[in-house]
């Protein structure tokens, strides 16, 4: 299984960055490069505990769909998404945020699994694992960018 544990400082409330992280529009303009689109389930505002989205997108060639359950939810501290259907054996994506004095720290904790054994292994081992961190970066450059700014009215209002 192959873990991933990324720590971001955004300079504003831990709140507008929670909400910011479950927003579907802000998501597919921080995953454009991948045209990556909501195209069932919740597909513009805010995903909330119980609802579901499906991604599609063009990943490694190929176009791909990737169905994700918020199970867990505590505002404005944390979320859990995992896949419940998708092209991994398994994909837990945990959320946290944590207030500071000048801001907020924002947490991602990924664990995913590759089917294919060793194979799926290997994948993870040589470029998987460093294309999935590149794309939360990403992800998380665009909450801070909009979050630090006064585009977050845009997307929160």
């Amino acid at each position: 299984m192959a873990h991933i544990h990324l720590t971001t400082f955004i300079a504003a409330p831990a709140k507008r960055v929670f909400d910011l992280s479950r927003s579907i529009t802000l998501h597919k303009k921080s995953m454009a490069h991948t045209n990556e689109t909501a195209v069932a389930g919740i597909t513009s505002g805010l995903i909330n505990k119980g609802e579901t989205v499906t991604w599609q997108g063009k990943h490694f060639f190929k176009t791909r769909q990737f169905t994700s359950a918020i199970t867990e939810m505590q505002s404005p501290l944390m979320f859990t998404d995992e896949m419940t259907r998708g092209d991994f054996k398994s994909y837990v994506h945990e959320h946290h945020f944590k207030q500071v004095a000048n801001g907020s720290i924002m947490i991602d904790i990924v664990d995913f699994e590759t089917p294919y054994g060793a194979l799926g292994k290997a994948a993870n081992s040589l470029f998987l694992k460093k294309y999935m961190e590149k794309l939360l970066t990403k992800r998380n450059q665009v909450i801070k960018e909009y979050a630090e700014s006064e585009k977050w009215k845009a997307i929160l209002n």
